[in-house]
């Protein structure tokens, strides 16, 4: 992909957190959250943090990042990695994409993360592929299932899409990320594309993996 101003890497990166943490001093543990917030925060790169806390068993908080580069987000990571907190923490679920025109909206606008816009409640991080039947379909029949996937999308203006392509980087070929204050809406939402054309030709869409906006000290202090 050639370089773009306008286009970024995402990368999901979810932790677990290795119990000897919860037997550290409170006072080592507040310092160290204060350790990693100031080292992503000088990172330079856009970031969110997030809790799984009790939501999932392969998953304790989110890191979602976004950078120019990969090369930035291994950075980041790399530091993460040697701070105190960092040496208790393992890597579970690691996705990576990249953000390009779709070729099935005419309007498009940053949305979301990369909008700047303050974040909702929750994130649904919603990895899937699709069947190699839909790429075999021609370009009209395609516009023509994307355009009653955007008009049920219209039904949820609540919700904020993060759209991002995995194709040649990841295992998946795409990575959407649902932003939402109320999860039941986003439940409705998938309800209604299940009955719809697009659901067809979806051959895996698991993990759906919700996560709840949580800063970094905050975030760390809730782990134990």
């Amino acid at each position: 992909m050639s370089e773009n101003n306008d286009q970024y890497y995402f990368n999901f990166s979810f932790f677990k957190v290795d119990p000897k943490w919860r037997w550290m001093a409170d006072l080592a543990k507040e310092e160290s959250a204060k350790e990693v917030e100031i080292v992503i925060k000088n990172s330079g790169i856009m970031f969110r943090s997030y809790s799984n806390l009790g939501l999932r068993d392969d998953a304790d908080f989110l890191f979602w990042f976004a950078a120019k580069s990969v090369e930035e987000i291994q950075k980041v990571i790399e530091k993460l990695y040697k701070t105190v907190f960092g040496k208790y923490i393992i890597p579970s679920l690691t996705y990576l994409s990249c953000t390009r025109p779709s070729l099935y909206v005419q309007e498009q606008k940053p949305q979301g993360f990369l909008s700047g816009t303050e974040p909702k409640k929750h994130v649904i991080v919603y990895p899937f592929t699709k069947t190699r039947e839909w790429y075999l379909l021609s370009k009209e029949k395609r516009q023509e299932i994307m355009d009653e996937h955007i008009e049920i999308s219209k039904k949820y203006p609540q919700i904020i899409l993060n759209t991002t392509y995995s194709f040649g980087i990841h295992d998946e070929d795409f990575m959407l990320a649902f932003e939402v204050d109320d999860i039941r809406d986003f439940q409705d939402l998938i309800m209604d594309l299940r009955e719809s054309q697009v659901s067809t030709y979806v051959k895996n869409d698991i993990p759906m993996i919700v996560s709840v906006k949580k800063d970094i000290i905050p975030l760390i202090s809730s782990l134990g």
